[in-house]
């Protein structure tokens, strides 16, 4: 735990980086410039003050994204076209149900989407178009691992 409010622009430069843990920050925007890391598998900027989600994160290589506790109100549907990304955590932020991109169920690789403790009932997703697309997604990755 440091405290970051954002990141070197060399932070671009490191190629082979696959773990970027940026937990228990002081970032307020998504970094920018993290579309360059070729091999980054895994991105945690959980527990800072992030407010929203850019369209930049499309670039983004990463398998897993963890933005748990953050101030996130606004998750852009471009997050939907990450190549890799399988798991995306959104859990404690000040989403809306209103606010999850329909594009993440339905035209996305994420298998596991986390949203508890935000400002809705996370059953109420099961109402969202794209549901079922997701669940096989999800059910298929239990699967894989059981």
């Amino acid at each position: 735990m440091n405290q970051l409010q954002r990141l070197p622009a060399a932070i671009g430069q490191l190629s082979a980086l696959r773990t970027l843990g940026l937990s228990g920050n002081h970032i307020r925007e998504f970094p920018a410039g993290l579309g360059s890391l070729r091999h980054l598998d895994v991105l945690d900027l959980s527990k800072n003050r992030i407010q929203a989600v850019p369209a930049e994160v499309a670039a983004l290589q990463a398998i897993e994204i963890n933005l748990n506790q953050n101030q996130i109100s606004a998750v852009c549907p471009e997050v939907s076209r990450c190549p890799r990304l399988k798991v995306l955590r959104l859990q404690e932020n000040c989403l809306e149900l209103s606010s999850i991109p329909v594009s993440i169920l339905t035209d996305s690789q994420v298998s596991l989407l986390s949203l508890e403790g935000n400002l809705f009932e996370v059953k109420d997703v099961r109402d969202m178009e794209g549901y079922d697309q997701y669940m096989e997604r999800f059910t298929a990755t239990k699967k894989k691992f059981a």
